[in-house]
């Protein structure tokens, strides 16, 4: 029997968001993974205050708060990846893991630069976005094709078994199907 784990990559709309779009001309620049397709648990490691970059770790991601609530259009694509039973049960450890020893983790400034230059550098209990989502996936099983600390939220569109089921606007999706569990119409789509 199969389950899945979920992959949201988006385009905030904050500064940040808009330079690293221009300099990598990648459609989305931010990444979150959650356990079911409400987005209701939704994680990653991103701005710890909505003002401000920085500090960045990891957090909860609520549609519609936080930085997730700054803008009314936030485009995205939401992925589906499908696990087994035991691997979906290591991903839920791993995530409590993370929950419960947050404050031992932080966010890897150095690999926010080293990703769009590819260079291979590992720093211990830092993450960017996707590094974090790739991290994760990896350790309850899920096999990936190069080293955590060089993925993208552009390389995570790419992961060999994922299923795009969602291509549009973030708070639209979680209106319609997070809290009324309806499908967008002509939003919900099968991609190969």
């Amino acid at each position: 029997m199969t389950d899945a784990i979920y992959i949201t990559v988006s385009q905030t709309g904050t500064t940040v968001a808009k330079i690293i779009k221009f300099f990598t001309r990648k459609p989305y620049n931010h990444s979150s993974i959650a356990a079911d397709l409400s987005l209701s648990d939704m994680y990653s490691f991103c701005r710890k205050y909505t003002p401000f970059p920085l500090p960045a770790g990891f957090k909860q991601e609520i549609v519609g708060e936080g930085t997730l609530g700054l803008f009314s259009n936030i485009p995205c694509e939401i992925y589906e990846v499908p696990v087994s039973k035991e691997q979906k049960e290591k991903f839920y450890k791993i995530l409590n893991h993370f929950k419960i020893n947050s404050d031992i983790y932080s966010y890897n400034i150095m690999g926010f630069w080293s990703i769009p230059f590819r260079l291979h550098i590992e720093r211990k209990n830092k993450f960017v976005c996707s590094q974090f989502v790739a991290y994760i996936i990896k350790e309850a099983g899920v096999n990936l094709t190069k080293p955590v600390c060089m993925y993208s939220p552009e390389d995570l569109r790419h992961l060999p078994n994922a299923r795009l089921i969602y291509r549009g606007e973030l708070n639209e999706f979680y209106r319609r199907y997070s809290l009324t569990g309806s499908t967008p119409p002509n939003k919900i789509s099968m991609y190969n």
